[in-house]
């Protein structure tokens, strides 16, 4: 057989494998999501491993978690200070990142290792100080509480620093000769071409303030003041047993930052694919 009849075997060979095994893992991903969903649309009490043989499926499950669970407060909360968070982290990680990427002062370098230094660094050690300071502010149980801890983030400031690297400087000298200043310059040319890395920047952020359940536990204590996660704690507690309905609020949790995920995901794509590369 020749050698170019064998090269075309293999490669078809390792086509077909790699094919195999990405359809395995994605069954491996999402069988417990189905298995959540189809949990969730039961009319018994069966676990989630026998209402997968059951064949009667009901959508009342979301409306009584929806009730039982209050998630209409719980939404509104979470998405008030998931979008807050999302806004002042673009706007701060631009305003630095920017300043990284172009501007050149004396100790550049330094600022963005301290910059990288955050990312290695848990929230929860820094959870003490924080509370201090934000009770020396009188902001306990307040939606600043919320929102303050996590405005500025290393990583957006990072990713946007990395992205601005891609584009030609030429572009702002052009606008420069035209008479625009540095902000100027920022918002009318480098956040305009910037919108993949926005983009993953936003879905990150949000969906990272969507699902945190660390923080509305430490610096508040009011009900009106629930998120989605701390809800779904609460939920969980009191309907332990009640299979349909907790799959049912977990599923009434997801859809949100899913839906958003699919809306977003290429430019998301582009935005992890095209950072990094200097042009």
């Amino acid at each position: 057989m020749p050698k170019t009849h064998l090269y075309q075997l293999s490669v078809s060979i390792w086509k077909s494998l790699s094919l195999v095994l990405l359809l395995a893992i994605a069954l491996v991903v999402l069988l417990p999501l189905a298995v959540v969903l189809i949990t969730s649309l039961t009319t018994t009490g069966a676990t989630p491993g026998q209402s997968l043989i059951l064949s009667k499926f009901t959508v009342a499950n979301y409306q009584a978690a929806w009730q039982r669970g209050n998630f209409l407060l719980a939404f509104a909360n979470s998405t008030l200070v998931a979008l807050a968070v999302t806004g002042f982290q673009i706007v701060t990680s631009a305003l630095a990142g920017y300043a990284l990427a172009r501007l050149k002062f004396r100790g550049r370098q330094a600022v963005l290792l301290i910059v990288l230094a955050t990312l290695v660094i848990p929230f929860q050690i820094l959870v003490i100080p924080i509370f201090l300071v934000l009770k020396w502010g009188h902001l306990i149980n307040t939606y600043w509480a919320l929102i303050l801890p996590t405005a500025a983030s290393g990583f957006g400031i990072f990713l946007l620093r990395q992205y601005f690297l891609t584009i030609p400087v030429e572009l702002e000298e052009a606008a420069a000769l035209d008479g625009a200043n540095r902000l100027q310059i920022l918002w009318r040319v480098m956040l305009p071409l910037s919108r993949p890395a926005l983009v993953t920047l936003f879905l990150f952020t949000f969906i990272g303030e969507w699902n945190d359940l660390f923080k509305p536990l430490v610096f508040t204590t009011r009900p009106e003041l629930r998120t989605v996660q701390l809800a779904l704690a609460d939920f969980q507690e009191q309907f332990t047993n009640s299979w349909e309905l907790l799959m049912a609020a977990v599923v009434i949790a997801t859809v949100p930052v899913v839906l958003l995920f699919i809306i977003g995901q290429k430019q998301f794509i582009r935005g992890i694919a095209t950072t990094g590369i200097k042009n």
